[in-house]
């Protein structure tokens, strides 16, 4: 008998593997970078105002010190270079001519000028009007700061003339003989012709001729003492003096030694300010008037 065929098991079926989730890999911690430290934004000041200074006299310079220091300002003062030895005034300074009012306009245009300021010589009449020629073509604000002409008082024996030729021409007809003449080195051509009078020329620098024949030249430079003209006048025995209405006090007591002694002044009135130009007589009033222009605030103070 055969042995019976044996009953499989049947195969079990395997449950499917379960897929696992696959474990997330972390995301690297970014790295910050550290806040830069901003620098603070600097704070522009403006550039400070320029001021022309058309200088040579007392006055210019008292005013360039007036002004030299002042944050708000750059001032430059320009000298004619007429004198040999000048004394140079705070600040930038600039020596001779500008090449008429043309080079004036362009030099004030280089030089980003704000401001102009004609305290010349009240005989410089060439410049002031160059200046306000040149204010013209810029538009830069121009002032002219002129000391106060001198005024006559009780005793005086004053003559006053409109230029040299006549101041000349008045000398023959007061019939004088020993002049003191202070009008400086310039234009002593004009007396060249007066063979017959002797001058006591005073000017800083010697004079260059023509000069009159009978000249004798004294270099100095003021402010003069009263005590002084006196002794010149009685040591000279002068009998005129021509003088040009430049005004001030540092030439002024020539005056009060002539009116002293009764000589007579022929005096040389001083050439108007150019046609449309603002004018004042002091150092104070100018800085005011600066004070004014936009941009200045706070000057006078």
């Amino acid at each position: 008998m055969s042995e019976p065929t044996p009953v499989l098991e049947p195969t079990p079926v395997l449950e499917p593997a379960p897929v696992l989730e696959s474990t997330p890999v972390p995301k690297p911690t970014p790295v910050l970078e550290p806040t830069p430290v901003l620098e603070p934004t600097p704070v522009l000041k403006p550039a400070p105002a320029h001021v022309l200074i058309l200088g040579g006299t007392t006055e210019s310079r008292r005013l360039a010190e007036r002004l030299h220091g002042h944050g708000r300002l750059r001032v430059t003062s320009s000298l004619a270079g007429r004198v040999a030895r000048p004394v140079p005034p705070p600040g930038d300074v600039r020596i001779g001519g500008f090449g008429g009012a043309e080079g004036l306009a362009r030099w004030l245009r280089e030089h980003r000028v704000d401001a102009l300021i004609d305290a010349t010589h009240p005989f410089a009449d060439t410049i002031s009007r160059n200046a306000a020629h040149a204010a013209r073509l810029t538009h830069v604000p121009l002032l002219s700061l002129r000391r106060p002409s001198w005024v006559p008082v009780a005793g005086d024996d004053w003559h006053a003339v409109g230029s040299l030729a006549e101041a000349a021409g008045k000398l023959a007809a007061l019939r004088c003989a020993r002049v003191f003449l202070t009008t400086g080195r310039m234009g002593l051509a004009a007396f060249a012709h007066l063979d017959a009078v002797w001058f006591l020329v005073r000017s800083v620098d010697a004079p260059e001729p023509p000069c009159p024949a009978r000249t004798e030249v004294l270099l100095d430079r003021g402010p003069f003492t009263l005590d002084g003209e006196r002794e010149i006048l009685r040591r000279h025995r002068v009998d005129v003096v021509v003088t040009k209405d430049s005004g001030g006090a540092a030439t002024a007591p020539k005056l009060t030694a002539a009116r002293e002694a009764g000589i007579p002044v022929v005096v040389v009135r001083r050439p108007a300010v150019p046609e449309g130009v603002f004018s004042v007589a002091t150092v104070e009033d100018a800085v005011e008037w600066l004070a004014q222009l936009p941009g200045l605030p706070g000057l006078s103070g």
